[in-house]
């Protein structure tokens, strides 16, 4: 693994993707990017607008293409969207261009850390663990089928799931 220079987090929303890599990039003094704040970046309008305007289609095109730019770097810990593996390009891609970390956490975890967010368009609903659970059925064998390293963060600090990571990469 020592040839990858690019570390990739991958997992369902709620899962610490973006708290995680920022711990992780600091401590190994590599730059932290998050796919969705780069896509608002671009678009110069937030994830719930683009969702709006172009739904969901549209907006899984434009983080197609980032997740192709943004895995080109070199040296850089990038949190993905939780939708991002679902093109096979952006799973070829990370898989490829990096090592795949999938934070795993649970359902009931995940509500726990999105109750308050207003901008995750897929939760704004009257059902949202209906909504989790689907989503993970048809998002963790994805997650699974490229990660190299599965980390569980449900009761555990993004420092401390940093420091494992390290560990597994043997950084």
């Amino acid at each position: 693994m020592a040839e990858k220079r690019n570390i990739f987090l991958i997992g369902p929303m709620g899962a610490g993707k973006s708290t995680i890599g920022r711990q992780l990039a600091s401590q190994l003094h590599l730059d932290f990017i998050d796919s969705d704040h780069e896509i608002e970046r671009r678009t110069g309008a937030d994830i719930s607008w683009v969702f709006d305007v172009e739904g969901e289609a549209g907006f899984r095109v434009r983080e197609a293409e980032v997740i192709d730019d943004l895995t080109q770097e070199q040296g850089i810990v990038l949190a993905t969207g939780g939708g991002s593996i679902l093109s096979k390009e952006s799973r070829n891609y990370l898989s490829a261009r990096g090592v795949v970390v999938y934070l795993e956490t649970t359902i009931d975890k995940q509500l726990v850390r999105t109750s308050r967010d207003k901008r995750r368009p897929l939760l704004q609903t009257d059902e949202p663990r209906e909504v989790l659970e689907t989503l993970a059925d048809a998002r963790n064998p994805l997650y699974e089928e490229i990660a190299d390293f599965t980390v569980k963060t449900d009761e555990q600090s993004a420092k401390v799931v940093a420091n494992q990571i390290i560990k597994l990469l043997d950084f």
